[in-house]
C-alpha cells in the first residue's frame, strides 16, 4: 500500500518520524486480515513486516520481538476457530514465544489486536494483563464467549470512547463507527473482582452505544451482549489495547455503509475513522522512542 502524505499530515504525523515506527504483522494459521492491517499502517508511513508465527517459532528468545515498536494481532479464524476463538493460537504463542513476548512488554512495547487478535491476546494474559509479574505473561483473566445471541453477526457498531482510560490507542476519540463480524465476541471475567479492577482502572476503553449514545447490551448496537456494552481491554500502561470490530477494515471513507450521506452532511474526510486508531498507536511509539 502506498504512503498517504495528506493522512499522515491529517493525523499529526511527520512523514520522516513516522518511517522510523517498525510494526509487526503476525500472519497465518487461518488469520486473513494481515493485507488490511498492513495497508493500515503502511498508508501512516510506518515501516511494515508481514511474518508468519511458524518462521518466528523456529528459534525463539527473549529477543524474538526486539526488533518492532509495535505487534498487530490480526483478526481471521486462527486454528478454524476449533475449541475456542484464539485458544490454540494463543497457546502456540505462549508456549513457544511467551518469554519473547513478556520481554517485549518490558521494554515498553505497544501491542493492537483485532477480533480473533483480540480474542488471542486475552487468552495469552497480555490483556488485561493485571498483576503481570515482570519477565512472565500474565495469567488469563478474562475470556470473549460465543455471542449472548448466537449466531455470527456482521454489521456496523457505534462505540463510545472512554476520555479517562489510560489506552493511548483511543486518545482523542469520542464515538467511533466500526464494522464488527464475529461469533464470539462476549467479554467475561474471571471474577466479579477483575470486572471491578479493570472499571476502576478505566481499562474498558471502548463500549458499544445505541442511537442516543449511551452503552448497551442491545442487539444489534452490541453485537454479542458483553456487560456494560463493553468492547475492548487495555493493560493497565494503555499501550497494549484489544477490540473485536475491526478498525483496519475502515480505511477509506467509502468503506462506511452510509459515505454519501455522511458527506452530504459535511463530513469531507477522505479517510475511515480506523486510522485514527492506528495512528494513535504510532504517536505513542515514537513518544515511547
Amino acid at each position: 500500500m502506498d504512503f498517504d502524505p495528506k493522512l499522515c499530515e491529517a493525523m499529526g504525523l511527520r512523514a520522516e518520524q513516522a518511517a522510523k515506527v517498525r510494526v509487526l504483522v503476525m500472519t497465518g494459521y487461518g488469520l486473513n486480515c494481515e493485507d488490511e492491517t498492513a495497508a493500515g499502517f503502511e498508508r501512516l508511513g510506518c515501516t511494515v513486516e508481514r511474518r508468519h508465527v511458524g518462521d518466528l517459532i523456529v528459534e525463539p528468545s527473549a529477543e524474538t520481538f526486539s526488533r518492532w515498536d509495535i505487534l498487530a494481532f490480526i483478526g481471521g479464524f486462527s486454528f478454524g476457530d476449533h475449541v475456542a476463538s484464539g485458544r490454540v493460537y494463543a497457546n502456540r504463542l505462549r508456549y513457544r514465544l511467551g518469554e519473547g513476548l513478556a520481554r517485549f512488554v518490558d521494554r515498553g512495547g505497544l501491542a493492537v489486536g483485532m477480533c480473533n487478535g483480540f480474542q488471542t491476546m486475552v487468552k495469552l494474559g497480555i490483556l488485561p494483563g493485571l498483576d503481570r509479574p515482570e519477565g512472565a505473561l500474565a495469567p488469563q483473566q478474562a475470556s470473549l464467549v460465543p455471542n449472548e445471541r448466537l449466531g455470527y453477526y456482521d454489521g456496523w457498531v457505534t462505540m463510545r470512547a472512554d476520555a479517562e482510560s489510560p489506552c493511548v490507542w483511543t486518545r482523542g476519540v469520542e464515538l467511533i463507527d466500526l464494522p464488527s463480524r464475529h461469533g464470539e465476541g462476549q467479554l467475561v471475567y474471571g471474577s466479579s473482582e477483575v470486572s471491578a479492577q479493570l472499571q476502576r482502572a478505566h481499562q474498558i476503553p471502548l463500549c458499544y452505544v445505541d442511537t442516543t449514545g449511551e452503552a448497551t447490551t442491545s442487539w444489534p448496537h452490541n453485537p454479542n451482549g458483553s456487560k456494560g456494552g463493553a468492547g475492548a481491554l487495555c493493560d493497565p500502561s494503555g499501550r497494549l489495547f484489544g477490540l473485536m470490530p475491526h478498525p483496519e477494515a475502515f480505511l477509506y471513507a467509502e468503506n462506511h455503509p452510509r459515505w454519501r450521506s455522511r458527506r452530504d452532511a459535511g463530513d469531507d474526510r477522505a479517510w475511515g475513522e480506523g486510522v485514527s486508531l492506528l495512528a494513535n498507536g504510532v504517536k505513542a511509539a515514537l513518544s515511547a522512542r
